[in-house]
């Protein structure tokens, strides 16, 4: 029962993604914005479904059922905390530019290098975002279907696949929708089934008032923080959510499916934390020591068939969710932003044909990374901490601040950028998970270090980039963007 009822519900998001891909009529602008018409309950639910992905469910129960509340949490809470920002400060200016993607405001402020750099960026930062869905679902199919790991990565990237090259932005968009709703669904039955069943118990020092998790190093303080930052800010320039931001249908679309987004990842993530906390209390009740992933153990061995197909297809559908916009939009990033392929009438045919065969690459990208670290929670932050470290700063100096210039955004990606990757490379830990992907063993940097280079990071690249904008006024005048962020000259010229 569970595994046709989750292999139906599968079925029907991939019927519904062929069905809508109809609308994209040959059109990049349709496949990779929606052709910006989005009205708010789509735009909202979009920007909720790919807040609330297996990183911020999945991740997010075991970190808390190991290290307490605010090391769950702070997966949902950071990511809500980007979306909330977002429609307060970003989401009106950026829509109103008419943007394709993220790496257009970067080419339009600071030109050419810059675009180009940011694009490499992003690309890294969202493979790792989509090999942390894969892992989660990987461990899924092995656990209820008892296929391999690697066998489970590869079903959900050929599911991905086969919906999101068809239809784009439209066909993400409709099965978000579902997405979601089964998502709060499952949330919502997990939290009641547990308080009714069980009660809800949570060990001492572990809650959310245990604020030691936040001020003392020894449990974990610094790891905390860094992945509130990391999401929370470095989320801002997440290109999937901005992809969303673009396709809303005007400025205040884009401002209110923000907020909404940023409530709902609340409702859908913070129930999971609470659902982690009490599991210690439940297995210790039934006599059983887990083997696993903390939530599926849980489902595999107290929940009835009933809630463990809500629960399953919830998990699959925040998977999807959030793969699905990393695959579009890393696709459309590599296309248009590091190709350099327009969106001009001439160029439509090939900017997304193009779209659709990077696709490919970057699945299997995707694919490496969650063979090399297959962790849930981690790869999402670590996702998210390069884009902090490198990319904000330019994005909110560009907009706010009339003296950012192309050698401050240049200075500040280079040596924030630069900075994190060193940090990382000499730190052994990552986010309290031993560092596999790039660790040089030193004897300096030892694990409590872990966590400060997520804070250190963005503020040598903030520093780097108002010492630079500030020495270079005179030989690098910043350019000149109108309201709707076309540069000025440009238009001056196209006038005259």
């Amino acid at each position: 029962m569970i595994l046709i009822s989750v292999a139906v519900f599968i079925l029907i998001l991939i019927g519904v993604g062929l069905y809508v891909s109809k609308k994209v009529q040959g059109d990049s602008t349709n496949y990779i914005v929606a052709g910006r018409g989005l009205i708010l309950p789509l735009a909202a639910a979009t920007l909720m479904a790919q807040a609330v992905d297996t990183n911020a469910t999945l991740g997010n129960t075991d970190l808390t059922a190991e290290f307490g509340f605010w090391a769950g949490a702070a997966l949902p809470i950071g990511l809500a905390l980007a979306l909330f920002l977002t429609g307060l400060f970003f989401a009106k200016p950026l829509n109103r530019m008419n943007l394709m993607t993220l790496p257009d405001f970067y080419r339009r402020r600071y030109g050419r290098p810059v675009e180009l750099i940011s694009s490499i960026i992003m690309v890294l930062s969202f493979s790792i975002l989509l090999a942390g869905n894969m892992v989660a679902a990987g461990f899924l199919f092995k656990v209820f279907l008892g296929t391999s790991y690697l066998v489970g990565v590869f079903i959900i990237a050929g599911i991905l696949l086969l919906y999101t090259m068809p239809g784009g932005l439209f066909s993400v968009v409709y099965t978000d929708i579902i997405q979601v709703g089964v998502a709060l669904v499952g949330s919502l039955a997990l939290i009641g089934f547990v308080f009714f069943e069980f009660g809800i118990s949570i060990p001492s020092g572990m809650g959310p008032f245990a604020f030691g998790q936040l001020s003392d190093p020894a449990m974990g303080a610094y790891i905390n923080w860094a992945t509130l930052l990391a999401l929370g800010l470095g989320d801002i320039v997440a290109i999937d959510f901005m992809q969303r931001v673009f396709a809303a249908r005007n400025p205040e679309t884009a401002r209110r499916a923000c907020f909404i987004g940023s409530a709902g990842t609340l409702a859908v993530g913070i129930p999971f934390s609470f659902v982690a906390l009490s599991s210690g209390s439940i297995f210790k009740q039934l006599g059983i020591e887990p083997n696993g992933p903390v939530l599926y153990e849980l489902l595999r061995e107290a929940a009835p068939a009933v809630l463990v197909v809500i629960v399953l297809a919830g998990i699959v559908a925040a998977s999807l969710s959030t793969g699905d916009g990393a695959i579009l939009g890393t696709s459309a990033v590599c296309a248009r932003n590091i190709l350099g392929i327009g969106e001009g009438d001439e160029e439509q045919g090939k900017l997304l044909r193009t779209t659709r065969i990077m696709m490919v690459p970057i699945t299997i990208l995707g694919i490496f990374f969650a063979i090399r670290v297959p962790e849930t929670g981690v790869l999402l932050t670590l996702a998210f901490d390069v884009a902090f470290a490198g990319l904000l700063i330019p994005l909110v100096m560009g907009l706010f601040w009339s003296k950012a210039n192309t050698p401050s955004a240049l200075a500040a990606i280079i040596f924030g950028s630069g900075t994190r990757l060193v940090l990382f490379a000499l730190t052994p830990t990552v986010y309290g998970v031993d560092n596999t992907l790039l660790y040089i063993p030193n004897d300096f940097i030892s694990p409590a270090f872990d966590g400060l280079p997520t804070l250190i990071s963005p503020l040598v690249g903030l520093g780097v980039f108002v010492l630079m904008a500030l020495s270079t006024q005179d030989t690098y005048a910043p350019a000149a963007l109108d309201r709707t962020g076309q540069p000025v000259a440009a238009l001056a010229v196209s006038k005259s």
